[in-house]
């Protein structure tokens, strides 16, 4: 029997890396890998879904999930990309913001309300810092070029949130002017990688809140997932094990490697020593990037209260309805 020819489109990691270069291969399934930027294959397939498989936004498929009876797509406990976000908080040096409560009657602009990294830094400033949402003017934007749109047309704001769009504006740009007084986005702007001495991180020393958050939550923010055209999962219910199967597989692989001393698999000096210390500390040498549900409970438990707080789902989702039935109550293989 010929193996079941399958799209995947996401983009390059080292956890993912075994599977793309076909040294991990799913039971029964051939497939074709598109490499491209994050952005670039999550936006064909929200506008296309040409790919049968697919790295998405987190925050958008929880949207769809509870907006549309039948998403188009299906979810794995995959996880492709996972960020802290303290960092993600950028300010002008001149705007009297020194601690998260400054930001309240401020200007913040971010490049989409949907955008995954914004969900958790606004969870953290409603639940950890006691930062009122509604008490932020918001305005949307493009970060270094204009024309950026809400990636969910059929949004509805909490009552006191307003977000208004600057389509012919940059976050970069507004920053610099003196429009907005902060910015909340994943890419930084222009102006800070630049080394701009007007515009800083509200976190300078981010690692270590960073890692005191985590300590004190169990949240490690998960930026994207898997996602399976809903059409061809149902086509094909069984691929879904398989494909969360390879994607442990490489994902374990990757981290071996990540361990390799014999040769330099990172271009860094003590890059094996730098990892081993960072797994040791923080997850006390557990599995370091955990894919299935149970071990993200505390994650996807906050997030999901996030997206219904903040108006990016219509309704509260729970975690089982997130994934694929098959793998919903999965233990990591």
């Amino acid at each position: 029997m010929s193996s079941l020819r399958l799209s995947l489109a996401l983009s390059g990691y080292v956890h993912t890396n075994e599977l793309t270069n076909g040294r991990v291969r799913p039971d029964g399934i051939d497939l074709t890998i598109i490499t491209q930027p994050f952005e670039s294959i999550a936006l064909r397939f929200r506008n296309t879904l040409e790919f049968d498989v697919c790295e998405y936004s987190f925050a958008n498929y929880c949207a769809r999930l509870a907006h549309f009876d039948k998403a188009p797509m299906i979810a794995l406990p995959v996880f492709t990309s996972r960020v802290f976000r303290h960092s993600s908080i950028f300010i002008r040096t001149d705007a009297g913001i020194d601690k998260p409560a400054d930001l309240a009657g401020r200007r913040v602009a971010i490049p989409q309300w949907t955008q995954t990294a914004t969900v958790y830094v606004r969870g953290y400033l409603a639940h950890d810092a006691g930062v009122s949402l509604s008490s932020i003017e918001w305005v949307q934007a493009g970060v270094n070029e204009p024309g950026r749109k809400e990636g969910v047309t059929f949004l509805k704001l909490p009552a006191g949130i307003k977000v208004t769009p600057a389509p012919d504006r940059s976050i970069n740009g507004m920053l610099l002017s003196g429009e907005i007084d902060a910015a909340i986005t994943a890419r930084p702007p222009r102006a800070f990688t630049d080394g701009h001495a007007g515009i800083r991180r509200l976190f300078p020393d981010y690692r270590r809140l960073e890692e005191d958050y985590y300590r004190r939550t169990g949240i490690f923010p998960i930026m994207h997932a898997i996602v399976i055209r809903r059409d061809v999962y149902e086509a094909n219910r069984w691929i879904a094990r398989n494909l969360y199967d390879a994607f442990e597989a490489a994902k374990r692989a990757g981290i071996a490697n990540l361990g390799e001393i014999t040769t330099s698999y990172l271009p860094t000096a003590w890059g094996p020593e730098h990892v081993s210390s960072v797994n040791s500390i923080l997850f006390r040498d557990a599995d370091p990037w955990p894919y299935g549900m149970r071990p993200n409970r505390p994650t996807l438990s906050a997030f999901l209260e996030y997206c219904f707080e903040q108006g990016i789902t219509e309704r509260k989702l729970t975690m089982e309805e997130l994934f694929a039935p098959e793998l919903a109550f999965e233990m990591p293989v």
